[in-house]
């Protein structure tokens, strides 16, 4: 039993260990009385399966656990639910088994069902959905605390969560299955599955193990007849949601209905004659979503009146159901529906939605898939003017851009935003005008040179993105490809999981950008994410023999190639805003032979916080130390010659930049680097080996999704 309540004792009430003889081998969550949450591939190990077996368990096929924060070498017996079977399987369609090392898989999910009650001190975890700037927890199999990993949520690529392992800690088999803790939120936001450890003599700087977690809008799509989770006790706004409930609801049996009522939708028991107002706001408030499904509830059972008095009332509900619960808009059905729905939109891109809905947002949520976005948009409220909510309006954006495509799914999202609208109140003739501006602002109109159609907004030269893991040698390499083009989704084109030479880079990107980028209007920018430790590696001039028909392919000549890192850190993001603010008065700064000492380097930066160009001239064995310094302040474009230092290549370059757009230096270094190699006499000339690190926000990098090799199962 807890003997006293602590920051983790929610967590420690409801953490189950899986077992196999006397061995622990996985994790799971109580998420109901008698219900344990894991994955399915640790029910398969605890039934002494094929890890990534298919079928579901028999009647027959127990699991033994224990809940040893609870009752400690005390063991519990459980079935698996059929209906609740999920084992892994290869894509989100169909049921193609996973291949060993293919990440991300999707499913993998199992809910056990105890034989007996649990032990005494048992309690359902609370789930939230994770948040990118707060830190997590996992335990281990047993429970113990001393294997406790601490990491950060990275990106979501859905179905899972990929986040960085604090401390070089060592995540070993046991952990899968387990819940991951939010301790600063008191809630479980995700389901650990598996790991990626650097390989053996990474380089120094290389990123850190990777663990990966089921999210919690995978869970609840994947298990749609999981009882709703509980959700931290909220404290914010209660008051205020009691009096107003008071004020709709009128009289006894209106409660004692809507209380039974929301009991059966989130799967807990009514209390009968014995509810009040408390009991139902309290079983509301205690439930994932529980907020809308109380608002929905009451709007049918009291719906709202023309009297102006009772539209007060009703706006007054509103409000304080955002306070307790801002990120909660619609109930679970409407979250489902929704997700269907978007499911078959291909046409729009996650984070251009974000930015054309939140345009003055000072931090755009980090998203990977519109379904994902539609969760960082319930959670903003609308701004003043905007009768139309944020998530509303982005559903309409999307409606208007896949239209083109064809009338489904776009009829479909507009009949759910006007029957989503009608039950929040909102107007059906704004919903309608806001439809209307976007579809005129997308709509083509004509060049007046060439009456060509071109789209309302300017489109974007599309991106080649190359993450790029160096071996210890940094002469081979592993690595992914993305493209990411106007109006398209961010997708992945090409892994290459068996090491490398450059010139298979080099053919790899040639052959990316033949099949999967349209070059129109403008050339793709080739951009190389690379760890902080190899961004001096000289990616902007390597090319592809000269053996094919069409001679050696030189992306630094023909495309603009830029070195980017993955490992910007929080206080580095936090030096990158305050630059990008200062950027309408930025000035220029040279780091050269004064300033080689970190010290003194990170002086000067903190000096010109204001700086958002910086030349980097120095010998090139100081090139690296440097380069990190920018990196961890914030700085977004690095221009440095790899060859050449002193006072002349300095003037040069600044002579170069001067005067120049930041968007447009990419192009203006691609055209020194021609220049160069369009004169084969001048060995002199500053294009030569000439690099640009470049992060401006105009080319704020994406989420890139989780590697996709070298993995094992926690």
């Amino acid at each position: 039993m807890i003997a006293g309540a602590g920051p983790d004792t929610p967590l420690q009430q409801s953490f189950a260990s899986v077992r196999h003889g006397d061995h622990a081998i996985g994790a799971g969550v109580l998420v109901a009385d008698r219900l344990v949450l894991t994955c399915a591939h640790v029910v398969n190990s605890a039934l002494g399966r094929d890890r990534f077996a298919q079928d579901t368990p028999g009647p027959g096929d127990t699991v033994t656990l224990r809940l040893p924060h609870v009752a400690a070498g005390h063991d519990l017996t459980a079935r698996v639910l059929r209906e609740m079977w999920v084992p892994p399987r290869a894509t989100a369609a169909g049921s193609a088994p996973v291949e060993p090392g293919r990440v991300p898989y999707h499913g993998d999910l199992a809910v056990l069902e105890l034989t007996g009650a649990a032990p005494e001190g048992a309690e359902p975890a609370p789930f939230l959905q994770h948040s990118y700037a707060n830190e997590t927890i996992a335990l281990w199999a047993s429970g113990n605390p001393l294997p406790t990993v601490r990491a950060v949520p990275r990106v979501s690529a859905p179905p899972w969560i990929a986040l960085d392992v604090l401390g070089g800690a060592q995540v070993t088999e046991g952990f899968s299955g387990g819940p991951l803790w939010d301790r600063e939120r008191q809630a479980v936001v995700g389901l650990v599955a598996a790991v990626h450890r650097a390989p053996e003599g990474a380089a120094p700087g290389s990123r850190p193990t990777t663990m990966y977690a089921i999210s919690v809008p995978a869970i609840e799509a994947e298990l749609p007849t999981l009882p709703p989770s509980a959700v931290p006790t909220a404290r914010r706004g209660v008051q205020q949601l009691l009096t107003a409930l008071e004020r709709v609801l009128k009289g006894r049996e209106a409660v004692l209905a809507c209380e039974e009522r929301l009991a059966a939708r989130l799967g807990r028991p009514s209390a009968g004659p014995a509810a009040d107002l408390e009991r139902l706001a309290g079983l509301a408030v205690s439930i994932r979503r529980g907020i809308p499904e109380l608002l929905d509830l009451v709007r049918d059972h009291e719906p709202p009146a023309a009297d102006p008095y009772a539209r007060e009332d009703w706006e007054r509900l509103r409000r304080a159901a955002r306070t307790v619960r801002p990120a909660e808009y619609l109930t679970t059905r409407q979250r489902r529906d929704l997700s269907g729905l978007l499911a078959h939109c291909t046409r729009t891109d996650p984070r251009t939605l974000l930015e054309s809905v939140l345009p003055h947002a000072p931090e755009l949520p980090a998203v990977t898939g519109l379904a994902d976005a539609m969760d960082a948009l319930e959670g903003f409220s609308s701004t003043t003017g905007a009768p139309v909510p944020p998530l509303l309006q982005g559903v309409v954006r999307i409606s208007v851009e896949e239209r083109a495509a064809g009338a489904y799914p776009a009829e479909d999202l507009d009949a759910w935003v006007e029957r989503i609208a009608a039950r929040s109140g909102v107007d059906e003739a704004a919903v309608s005008q806001f439809r209307a501006d976007v579809t005129a602002a997308a709509a083509p109109v004509r060049t007046p040179a060439a009456g060509l159609p071109a789209t309302g907004t300017p489109a974007t030269a599309p991106r080649v993105q190359v993450e790029l893991l160096p071996t210890p040698t940094g002469r081979r390499f592993t690595y992914q490809i993305w493209t990411f083009a106007d109006r398209q989704p961010h997708r992945l084109a090409l892994v290459r999981d068996a090491e490398a030479g450059s010139e298979q880079v080099v053919d790899d990107i040639r052959r990316v950008l033949r099949t999967e980028v349209r070059e129109d209007p403008e050339t793709a920018l080739v951009e190389y994410f690379l760890p902080s430790a190899w961004l001096g590696l000289d990616v902007d001039s390597w090319e592809s023999p000269d053996s094919d028909e069409d001679g050696p392919f030189a992306p630094g000549i023909t495309r603009r190639v830029v070195v980017r890192t993955t490992e910007r850190s929080r206080e580095s993001y936090a030096g990158w805003k305050q630059r990008t603010a200062a950027l309408p008065h930025a000035k220029r700064l040279v780091l050269d032979h004064r300033h080689t000492d970190r010290k003194v380097a990170r002086a000067q930066l903190e000096v010109h916080r204001d700086a958002g160009t910086v030349i980097v001239c120095c010998e090139p064995d100081h090139h690296g130390t440097l380069l990190r310094q920018c990196v961890q302040a914030g700085v977004h474009t690095v221009l440095w010659h790899r060859a050449e230092h002193g006072a002349h290549i300095a003037q040069d370059l600044l002579a170069l930049v001067d005067g120049t757009d930041h968007a447009e230096v990419p192009e203006v270094v691609r055209l020194e680097r021609a220049k160069a190699m369009a004169e084969p006499e001048s060995v002199v000339h500053h294009g030569r080996r000439l690099s640009l690190l470049y992060d401006a926000p105009d080319h704020r990098p994406p989420q890139l999704a989780p590697d996709a090799w070298v993995l094992t199962q926690p």
